[in-house]
């Protein structure tokens, strides 16, 4: 089972019209909501299952724009303000706190690493910076072992996966949105060329637009369209531990483990370096668009079977066979990384894991998502494709994702995330970030 996730008020059935139906109740798709809402559009989110009950409650919680993807930069930088104002959008805490992020070194080689990101990044490095000695060691406090350096970023945070899409999605509705929980999107209708409406379980809904921002479901849907994006699932595993006393704030990372404070005194924890994609039906439909994120990141994952739906089926009825994703962790690898943080961190060894479960990531070819109109098919926006960057760009992919609904200035330029580049012979290739 996943966290446990406060739920989101919902209606029982949908109404038949809309300006604009999202299809998908993640932090993309509650965003995306919002920020419609607010400009005054009716808008209908359809959750096949509950609301923020996959990867948006699941994830590490970092709001992080160290690392990232040059593509991505401008659109984090423009989530992390979003962040700032998050209170005052949601009347809520969802913990963002600029803690910072760690990424730790184990030699020089990792230095050049970092610094090549550095010089990619450009003015986008703000005050990312490369740390060492006594100032490292006083950003792990009780930290057994030694690392040779990190690149440190002071601004960068956390929040709270399983408050902050609960929260957003509450302020889409009081804004005037309508969510609809157990109520899967079958089929989108187009008429003359363009979208003319969704059928759901529960009826047809008459709209104008549509979003699409179902994550690791959202290239099943478009295939039903005919339209093609490829992209695959990724496990993810995470463990919570019992709240700490005196360890270390804010985030880090390194090859071992990855940890995050939170809210509550206890700390996620995550594998650094692996994540599993389970073997299906689409992993051999994009094996060549994969062929080269494969190759760069050959060691950063694993193969394996569906374990504990793991794999979602095929078909717009799977849509309502299985309601919530709820992939089994990895319960070994978490052992085994457990086991290195309480080795490098003494002060975690007595202290009880208190749940462990696991997300799927929704990744593409690049790592990077596709926030984007299509041409061939007026009326239709796609936000999926985050990579295990979702919670963090989440806010500012939603604002992006309602300025392309409505035709007002994108918050950034979107050409970077164009569906297109998937099918005009691009041939999209990964982009190292950290």
């Amino acid at each position: 089972m996943g966290p446990h996730v406060e739920p989101v008020i919902s209606v029982e059935k949908p109404p038949a019209t809309a300006d604009v139906v999202i299809v998908g109740g993640g932090v993309i798709g509650l965003s995306t909501a919002l920020f419609l809402a607010r400009r005054g559009l009716s808008v209908v989110v359809c959750e096949k299952g509950r609301f923020v009950g996959e990867q948006s409650s699941r994830n590490w919680g970092w709001v992080r724009r160290m690392g990232r993807d040059p593509r991505e930069l401008p659109l984090i930088v423009e989530a992390m303000r979003l962040w700032e104002d998050m209170g005052d959008l949601t009347g809520a805490d969802v913990g963002f706190r600029r803690t910072g992020i760690l990424y730790l070194c184990d030699s020089e080689a990792d230095i050049d690493h970092h610094e090549g990101w550095l010089n990619r990044a450009g003015d986008y490095a703000l005050d990312s910076r490369i740390v060492r000695g006594a100032e490292l060691a006083a950003l792990l406090p009780g930290a057994a072992r030694q690392w040779h350096a990190a690149l440190y970023t002071a601004s960068d945070g956390r929040a709270e996966p399983q408050k902050a899409a609960t929260a957003i999605g509450r302020a889409a509705a009081a804004a005037g949105a309508v969510l609809v929980d157990n109520c899967a999107v079958r089929t989108v209708e187009t008429t003359n060329g363009r979208i003319s409406g969704v059928v759901t379980e529960h009826g047809r809904i008459d709209c104008p637009d549509v979003v699409i921002a179902g994550g690791v479901w959202s290239t099943k849907l478009l295939r039903t369209m005919g339209l093609r994006l490829p992209q695959l699932g990724v496990r993810a595993s995470v463990l919570r531990t019992a709240p700490v006393s005196g360890g270390p704030d804010g985030a880090a990372w390194c090859r071992e483990f990855a940890y995050r404070q939170r809210l509550d005194g206890g700390y996620t924890i995550a594998d650094g370096s692996q994540n599993r994609h389970d073997i299906g039906a689409d992993s051999f439909r994009y094996f060549i668009d994969f062929v080269p994120m494969m190759r760069q990141e050959w060691g950063s994952f694993s193969l394996g079977l569906p374990r504990g739906q793991a794999d979602p089926g095929t078909g717009a009825t799977a849509f309502e066979r299985t309601r919530t994703l709820d992939p089994a962790p990895l319960e070994e690898r978490l052992s085994e990384t457990y086991a290195a943080l309480q080795q490098a961190f003494p002060i975690f060894r007595d202290v009880p894991v208190e749940q462990r479960w696991a997300g799927m990531i929704d990744a593409t070819p690049d790592a990077i998502p596709v926030i984007s109109t299509v041409g061939s098919l007026p009326g239709l926006v796609i936000a999926t494709g985050f990579s295990g960057h979702g919670f963090g760009i989440g806010p500012g992919a939603g604002r992006l994702a309602a300025d392309l609904v409505t035709g007002d200035m994108p918050i950034v330029d979107a050409a970077a995330f164009r569906y297109e580049r998937f099918i005009d012979g691009t041939r999209p290739r990964p982009t190292t970030g950290v």
